[in-house]
Parts: C-alpha cells; structure tokens; sequence
C-alpha cells in the first residue's frame, strides 16, 4: 500500500496535475494572476528541493544529528500542488469554500511525506523539510485565492482524475533521483555520490568516502 501511496507525489505525476490546473487558473482572468505566482513558486520550491540534493550527494553537506540529506521531493510537490489543485476543482460545488478542498489536499500530502518515511526513501526530518517547503509555496497561492467560484467544464476534472487515479499503476518509477545524482557528479568531480551511510558513519575513513575522479 505504501508503494502505491509514494507515487502520487512522483513529479512525472504531479507535474501534468499541475499544469492542467494551471491552464484552467490562467484561463480566467481574475484568477490569471495566481495561475503565475503559483507557477513561479513551485519553481523555486523545486529549485531549493534540487539544490539541496545536489549539495549532500556531491559535496555531502548535510546534517547528521537529524538525519538530514535533502529536502523530499515528493513531500514537497505533494504539499504545493495538492491542495490548490483540490480547491481549484472542488471549490465551485462547495460555494467558492475553499477551507475543506485545501485541509483534504494538505492531509494527501500528509499520506504522501508519510509513506515516503513507510518505503525507506527519507526520514522524518527530510520530510518536514519538504511540507515545509511545499507547505508555504501553497499557503501562499491559497491567500491569493478569491471565493468567487471558477467556471470550470465537467471533462475537465473527470480528466484530471483519469490521470491520477491510472498513472501510478501505469508509468514507470521516476528517473529523477538518477538526474539529480549525474548533476550532482558532474558538478563535484566526484567518482561515485555520497550516500546516507557517509553521513552517520562517524568512524568512516577518508579514503571511504567518494573522491574526485582522474
């Protein structure tokens, strides 16, 4: 079951959710704006997301005493996209209330940074990282949110819920953890990453650890 939780905050998964409820947002003028602030955050959110990765697994920077190697991924994109992708199409049949649509967005991207602690993918800490993260790209956007409702057509979200209800069972795993670390060799120089287990190994030898290539 944690298996196919993880995969609802794959980003080959989200990213599509995203852009499909950002066309709507754009679509409407007054709800044009949010569309493009929303967007620029998320951006960044995977921006601070990526960096961080890149920082541990070729430099290891990170912080042993909590376990720290990065900020989640999924927890992240969970957090900014679930609860404004909720409210966007759950709103018009709720009277423009968008309080219940973003609590059920933000308790998804609960189950999601769960299950990523559930499968052996981060820790706790790696996890509040990314709700962190993701968490105020959403609270953001949902300020910027009028209770006016959207006109939004039916095939719309049945499309959208196609989507997320086949693609875990259907795309392969996400290759985004191997981009990352290629990105993160290039940039060090270094032969192989660093890993999790060069963190919290206090008694590792230098030459354990991964050095530059030739």
């Amino acid at each position: 079951m944690w298996h196919l939780l993880t995969r609802l905050g794959e980003a080959q998964i989200l990213i599509p959710a995203a852009a499909i409820t950002l066309l709507v947002l754009f679509a409407q003028a007054p709800t044009r704006r949010l569309a493009l602030s929303w967007m620029a955050l998320i951006v960044t959110a995977a921006f601070i997301t990526t960096a961080s990765k890149v920082a541990f697994m070729g430099w290891g920077i990170g912080w042993a005493a909590v376990n720290f190697t990065g900020v989640s991924g999924h927890a992240m994109f969970a957090a900014a996209i679930y609860p404004l992708l909720l409210v966007t199409f759950l709103s018009a049949p709720l009277r423009g209330d968008h309080r219940l649509p973003a609590a059920l967005g933000f308790a998804l991207a609960l189950i999601v940074g769960v299950s990523r602690v559930k499968v052996g993918a981060h820790s706790w800490s790696e996890v509040f990282a990314g709700w962190a993260v993701g968490g105020a790209v959403c609270m953001v956007a949902l300020a910027m949110c009028q209770k006016s409702t959207l006109r939004i057509k039916p095939i719309v979200p049945v499309v959208l819920l196609a989507w997320m209800a086949i693609m875990p069972f259907q795309l392969h795993a996400s290759p985004t953890h191997s981009l990352v670390i290629r990105l993160a060799l290039a940039m060090s120089g270094n032969d192989r990453p660093f890993e999790r287990s060069d963190l919290l190994c206090r008694t590792c030898r230098p030459s354990a650890l991964p050095t530059r290539g030739a």
